[in-house]
């Protein structure tokens, strides 16, 4: 079995540095350095049998989620699932904020590791610069390498067990039953487009559509109310003759009825309005909003299950179905 001092000789450094990188210790490490450290453990297929009896201790309590905004109520029901595994099993969770920067996102994996948690979830969307994804998947395997249990919710490039929501399949559904009702011209209002979750929702929607909508139909916001407030004004100025507005979630749908409320447009009977998540809140405003429901406490369970499963079983992925929930917010197409 290759030992710490023949990847710190392989790698061309100390032992204390090639253990400081393998350990996650907080001390700072020149990331020439730190990616030798890691070519060595993966060429010698090095494993650190004790920091890994270590994190399989029962002290070893504290599981780290990473989520985008816990007072988005997608993430906080997402969380809730989170807790209540955790809890079952005698688990700590910190949750920690990173705001959709991946550079914060970064800095937590990193803090994470130094704090040796026995799991790291990152629960919100995955992102589509290949250099981020880069770089948080050399942090998650080095955190791998000692033993650290990885688990993610929704379509990441990292390694670990992951659990994805059908967001095409979803938006698929809602496409067709737009397409169904006669609806035409439709003003969407999206997510943050450096997301995969944003990607796949609107890559649905084009399909169940059969056919893809002229770029200026489509409003980039921030998975608000607000934003989908300020979306729903310029589709409502930018595009004549629309019939249907589809928010990529619940929030903005929300924030989309309110600007039509106040312009006096009647819902669903000159626009349909139709969101996505179906969370609490969409049954409840009027007219009742139509949306596709996802499981979002389930997700949280089965992705934390996931990271606290034993540890002979990685790299596995559950698909969470969705499902159309019709309501009043969405009716034919005017004629």
């Amino acid at each position: 079995m290759p030992t710490l001092a023949d990847v710190a000789r392989r790698a061309g450094v100390s032992p204390a540095t090639a253990s400081r990188v393998i350990n996650g210790s907080s001390k700072p490490v020149a990331e020439a350095l730190r990616a030798r450290v890691l070519k060595a453990v993966a060429e010698l297929r090095y494993v650190p049998n004790a920091h890994a009896q270590l994190l399989a201790r029962p002290q070893r309590s504290v599981v780290g989620v990473v989520v985008h905004d816990v007072s988005d109520p997608y993430f906080a029901e997402v969380t809730r699932g989170l807790q209540r595994v955790a809890t079952e099993q005698g688990r700590l969770v910190i949750i920690c904020n990173s705001y959709r920067d991946p550079a914060r996102e970064l800095e937590y994996v990193d803090m994470l590791r130094a704090q040796q948690v026995a799991a790291i979830v990152l629960a919100g969307s995955g992102y589509h610069d290949p250099g981020v994804n880069a770089l948080i998947d050399e942090r998650l395997g080095a955190y791998a390498a000692t033993g650290g249990r990885v688990a993610v919710v929704g379509r990441h490039r990292h390694r670990g067990d992951a659990v994805l929501p059908a967001n095409e399949e979803g938006a698929r559904l809602l496409g067709r039953e737009l397409r169904r009702l006669g609806h035409r011209t439709v003003g969407v209002i999206s997510g943050p487009g450096v997301l995969t979750t944003t990607a796949d929702r609107l890559a649905g929607l084009h399909d169940g559509l059969s056919a893809p909508l002229p770029a200026e139909w489509i409003r980039y916001a921030d998975f608000t109310r607000d934003g989908g407030a300020r979306a729903c004004a310029e589709l409502l100025d930018a595009v004549p003759g629309l019939t249907a507005v589809v928010a990529l979630n619940d929030s903005m749908a929300v924030g989309a009825l309110g600007v039509l409320r106040d312009r006096g447009v009647p819902v669903p009977e000159r626009v349909s309005v139709v969101g996505f998540d179906d969370m609490p809140i969409a049954a409840d405003v009027s007219p009742a909003l139509t949306t596709v429901r996802l499981p979002l406490a389930e997700l949280g369970a089965r992705a934390m299950t996931l990271a606290l499963a034993p540890a002979d079983e990685r790299d596995r992925v559950e698909i969470v179905p969705a499902e159309l929930v019709r309501r009043d917010s969405l009716g034919p197409a005017p004629a």
